[in-house]
């Protein structure tokens, strides 16, 4: 859920982060400094979304595995252990089994990441202004300002998501006793749950999602600038002496990409309940009535109490560190691919702000 354009913006604030830090500890902190960025002007357009769209596409393949896994375990009727899970569906379906519904999952991210910057970057523009103008410091404006558009891009997002989740989701637990139906691909499924169900059909969950993802995005945002606060607090003051540090990209893009794992794992731990809840009314049907909310939970406490909800903890924890790790770090590494010639002589130093 992270968004690529604001990481210019995590970057500035990280190091803003570990400056307040030092001053609540009051210790003789190293004064540490920016290393130059690749702003938005320098970069060329063309390259840097066709080789974005190629970069993430690979990310997206290499943790999809992981995501499948997840789906699977947390509709499993008798639950089934995390690996057991794993082994069956390489021997029943090999690794195509593991790529189920792919296709469908990453056609639906172009226009989902469109929805979501756009809503991101409008909604941080405005209620930045906003509390700027109510007086509000300029470090508490840009938080508020960047909880704000993660919740309203997320909601946004959703509005596309959701009907590419229920197809992929469905196309996931193909070959497992879980799935409701049959489906010869994407376009069949989309065709056949529309017939059953109308449109309604294609947004169940809806509302779960938006209770999935708003949360998940104000927790990782949260999380991740703590994160990278207490990080570069650490290093300021262990580096302390009143000099100056100036970290390499090297240091900087580590300390984002710690900061987004510890984010992304508290993210998953925090909304697991939710997103179990979301994807058996997705894809589990109760006898052919529509799943509810109230009816998922009391199906879910008949089969193993709250520790049901957790079920595919492990994978979507990995998958979500993983992602959120591999995106930032990615994100950065393509920034400098797709500079501008000449428009990027090296690094250079910078203020906190």
């Amino acid at each position: 859920m992270v968004d690529e354009r604001s990481r210019d913006w995590e970057y500035k604030m990280s190091f803003m982060a570990a400056t307040e830090a030092e001053e609540e500890a009051g210790a003789a902190a190293a004064e540490i400094h920016l290393p130059a960025e690749v702003d938005w002007e320098m970069l060329d357009k063309w390259r840097f979304f066709v080789m974005g769209a190629a970069l993430f596409s690979g990310v997206s393949a290499t943790l999809y595995p992981a995501v499948v896994l997840k789906t699977r375990l947390q509709v499993a009727q008798p639950p089934s252990p995390c690996l057991r899970a794993a082994a069956n569906i390489l021997r029943h379906e090999g690794l195509r089994g593991f790529y189920r519904g792919f296709a469908t999952s990453l056609a639906g991210t172009i226009p989902a990441r469109a929805l979501y910057m756009g809503a991101l970057e409008a909604t941080k523009s405005a209620v930045g202004a906003a509390t700027l103008r109510l007086g509000v410091p300029e470090t508490a404006a840009s938080v508020a300002a960047s909880a704000a558009a993660g919740l309203s891009a997320a909601v946004a997002a959703q509005v596309v998501w959701t009907p590419i989740d229920v197809v992929s989701q469905r196309l996931m637990v193909q070959g497992s006793a879980a799935a409701a139906a049959k489906y010869r691909g994407g376009v069949d499924a989309f065709k056949k749950i529309l017939y059953s169900d109308g449109i309604r059909g294609l947004y169940r969950g809806f509302g779960m999602s938006i209770l999935t993802y708003a949360p998940s995005n104000a927790v990782w945002w949260a999380s991740y600038s703590l994160s990278q606060r207490l990080i570069w607090g650490c290093i300021g003051y262990h580096m302390g002496g009143g000099g100056e540090l100036k970290p390499g990209h090297g240091t900087v893009v580590a300390v984002q990409g710690v900061s987004a794992a510890v984010a992304g794992g508290t993210s998953a731990v925090v909304t697991m309940p939710l997103d179990t809840i979301k994807t058996r009314m997705q894809v589990l049907d109760d006898g052919g009535d529509r799943m509810t909310i109230g009816r998922t939970v009391r199906s879910l406490i008949k089969e193993g109490g709250w520790r049901a909800c957790y079920r595919g903890l492990g994978p979507r924890w990995a998958s979500t560190s993983l992602s959120a790790t591999t995106m930032i770090t990615t994100y950065e590494f393509l920034k400098r691919l797709s500079a501008k010639d000449g428009s990027f002589p090296g690094l250079g130093s910078g203020g906190c702000c």
